[in-house]
């Protein structure tokens, strides 16, 4: 099984470093594991849930008042689901990334909450549901868990090895990277 595009690739790019570094790489890479292990147990591709997570808060702008950060401007006025999902396509394919596993990942970061959806039930695929799961698992109260800190030789450790697990899983289970 050859992926077009690994975790690690990701995780150096500048954007990645920029975006995520921003809202807590610590608490994107917890999601990307957490989504890596819900994957397996509910059949979805581990590959496109280990991105979506890693990349789900990619679109994060920090709302401060008066030099602090103000938690309720935030949860009033968020979008960053939406601008998320854009930044996340585009820099999937900017990496050369399928298409279609793009538009995937791009839409699992887009539904990964509905704090800036009117009232209404969505249909969610199981992508876009394992990555909402996984970032419920790793949250904090007061958005705490993306204060969470982690050194670069630690995160990229772990980044390498869910890179060496989603191999590993799909060359035992032979299936496509588009599936």
């Amino acid at each position: 099984m050859i992926r077009k595009v690994t975790l690690e690739e990701l995780f150096v790019h500048p954007i990645t470093q920029k975006y995520v570094g921003r809202s807590g790489m610590a608490h994107a890479i917890s999601v990307a594991e957490k989504a890596f292990h819900i994957s397996i147990n509910k059949g979805v591709n581990p590959d496109l849930a280990v991105k979506a997570g890693l990349l789900h808060d990619i679109g994060h702008y920090e709302w401060y008042q008066n030099g602090e950060w103000d938690f309720q401007l935030y949860k009033e006025n968020d979008i960053h689901a939406i601008k998320g999902a854009a930044r996340a396509h585009k820099l999937l394919v900017r990496c050369g990334e399928n298409l279609q596993n793009a538009k995937a990942i791009a839409l699992a970061v887009l539904l990964h909450t509905d704090s800036y959806l009117p009232e209404g039930h969505l249909q969610l695929t199981p992508l876009q549901k394992v990555v909402a799961e996984a970032d419920e698992a790793d949250e904090e109260p007061g958005g705490n868990h993306h204060y969470r800190q982690i050194d670069s030789s630690t995160a990229l450790k772990r980044i390498k090895k869910l890179d060496s697990n989603i191999e590993k899983y799909l060359k035992t289970n032979h299936l496509e990277q588009t599936s």
